[in-house]
């Protein structure tokens, strides 16, 4: 059983919902496996450089992005939740240990839902104010990780992630 997580609030949250065609427990392990994230987890062409995963709450989740001109952009921060297969809570407000950031953004929940053969696949973002949310959505929320979850499903496809 998994706590509930807040209410939607449209003011502070950004949400992406989709039903794909790949099984949940291939969505699972693309997002726990350091070196799949590495083939999916930016739009392309910006690639991923480094990434860490110690899957526990209070474990780190970083990585390090880095454009197409070659700027690098590390993310740190933790889990709070991980229920294998269903959900996975994230955030960079606290650093691995429960350290306080400096820094702090959003929260992002991975809600996944087996769906016949596919998965319901819902990703939602939550800020501390608006304006996080704002440039958030700005910086092309919906479109880069709607593009992030297409890049992913096309990778599962392909063969590269095995259970």
């Amino acid at each position: 059983m998994t706590a509930p997580i807040a209410k939607f609030d449209p003011q502070l949250d950004l949400v992406l919902e989709r039903e794909i065609d790949v099984p949940v427990e291939l969505v699972w392990k693309a997002w726990t496996t350091p070196e799949h994230i590495r083939h999916w987890f930016v739009p392309k062409p910006w690639t991923i450089t480094s990434c860490e995963i110690d899957l526990r709450p209070g474990g780190i989740f970083a990585s390090t992005m880095r454009s197409p001109d070659g700027q690098e952009f590390a993310n740190v921060g933790c889990y709070l939740e991980i229920v294998p297969l269903r959900r996975m809570v994230f955030t960079d407000t606290l650093l691995p240990g429960w350290r306080p950031s400096s820094k702090p953004f959003f929260t992002a929940v991975l809600e996944l839902e087996p769906k016949g053969a596919g998965t319901r696949y819902v990703a939602t973002a939550i800020h501390g104010e608006e304006a996080s949310r704002k440039t958030h959505e700005e910086m092309g929320f919906q479109d880069g990780w709607g593009t992030v979850v297409s890049q992913m499903v096309e990778y599962i496809q392909a063969g590269h992630v095995k259970l």
